[in-house]
């Protein structure tokens, strides 16, 4: 009997032009440092859809969207994306180029995705909450219960 192995399919994202193009620009400049990281976030900026800025819902993460997702390694967290030179994992904020900032880019509540870990492990993680750029971060626990109201 032949077993059936489908890689699951990548959910639909969406991407501002803006972020698209600063993002498009950001990885080509790291290619020579970090060819691989560079290359991940290109695949993703490659499936995306873009769209006008004005377009994006403000439950789509993006940078600087504040993201409360749930791993399948244990308790939801709430990060913020940005750029490397923001990063700052004590503040909750995590770069881009982490291989879980760019699973996270263009997602929204209620969709999941699988990623990679730098130690090769392939993960999962379903996206809880998305805030827009700006917007007051919740608490962890009222993230939660606003995600678990519209389920």
């Amino acid at each position: 009997m032949q077993e059936k192995t489908r890689a699951r399919r990548k959910p639909n994202i969406r991407i501002g032009a803006s972020d698209h193009s600063k993002l498009i620009a950001f990885a080509n400049a790291m290619a020579e440092r970090n060819p691989e990281v560079s290359e991940e976030l290109l695949l993703e900026l490659d499936r995306a859809r873009v769209v006008a800025d004005g377009s994006i819902p403000d439950d789509v993460a993006r940078m600087g969207s504040a993201v409360t997702f749930k791993p399948d390694t244990g308790e939801a967290k709430t990060v913020t994306l940005v750029f490397p030179g923001d990063a700052d994992i004590a503040q909750g904020k995590i770069s881009i180029l982490t291989p879980i900032g760019t699973a996270l880019i263009g997602l929204s509540p209620g969709q999941s995705i699988s990623w990679t870990a730098r130690d090769g492990r392939t993960h999962e993680l379903e996206v809880l909450d998305v805030r827009k750029p700006g917007a007051p971060v919740p608490s962890e626990t009222a993230a939660l219960a606003a995600a678990s109201d519209r389920a």
